[in-house]
């Protein structure tokens, strides 16, 4: 009879743990929904082509903003083709980090974690771009030595911009499913 007793007492505390397993459990299918939702924006393996062109477009507009404001610069000071070229490469990449600690920094996260965040983010997918935007400018021929002032710049600068954009997308495609990139961005969005 004792051993009866002492099997029921067993049953009973199975009984109350697999209730308890039970309700952990129910509390992690929020957990795993949420966790789902950040692996859509960010996780490893799920980044789309449409999440990593938009990375790549942030990255673009403020290369070509640093670019352009850069040769107006060197042009109007009277520089030669290489100190113009480093000015707007430095350029290019403070205005592409600026776009996306601006972001960064409207969510209410304080300046150093944004710009760790930014250079994180941006530094791989700036740097490509600038290698290949430039080097298509410096390969093609009278691009390096047309003024601001002359159609052979603007069309070979969009043409540069846009070869950049097409090899720098699946980069950031690349990045962002390993949790790179601008997919560290999105979890201050």
């Amino acid at each position: 009879m004792q051993h009866d007793a002492h099997t029921g007492h067993e049953h009973t505390a199975t009984h109350e743990g697999h209730h308890q397993n039970h309700a952990d459990h129910a509390g992690h299918a929020d957990h795993q929904n949420h966790a789902g939702h950040h692996a859509h924006h960010a996780g490893p393996g799920k980044a789309s082509w449409s999440m990593a062109a938009k990375a790549t477009l942030h990255c673009l507009t403020g290369c070509a903003i640093g670019e352009v404001l850069g040769m107006i610069i060197g042009t109007a000071l009277g520089w030669g083709n290489m100190p113009t070229m480093i000015l707007a490469i430095i350029l290019a990449f403070f205005f592409g980090y600026a776009l996306t600690l601006r972001g960064i920094l409207a969510a209410g996260v304080d300046f150093k974690t944004a710009f760790k965040v930014a250079l994180a983010a941006d530094t791989l997918s700036i740097a490509v771009m600038e290698l290949i935007d430039n080097g298509v400018i410096a390969l093609w021929p009278g691009a390096m030595d047309a003024h601001l002032s002359e159609s052979l710049f603007w069309i070979v600068l969009a043409i540069s911009l846009a070869v950049a954009f097409v090899v720098t997308t699946p980069v950031n495609k690349w990045m962002i499913g390993r949790g790179k990139g601008h997919a560290v961005v999105h979890q201050y969005h």
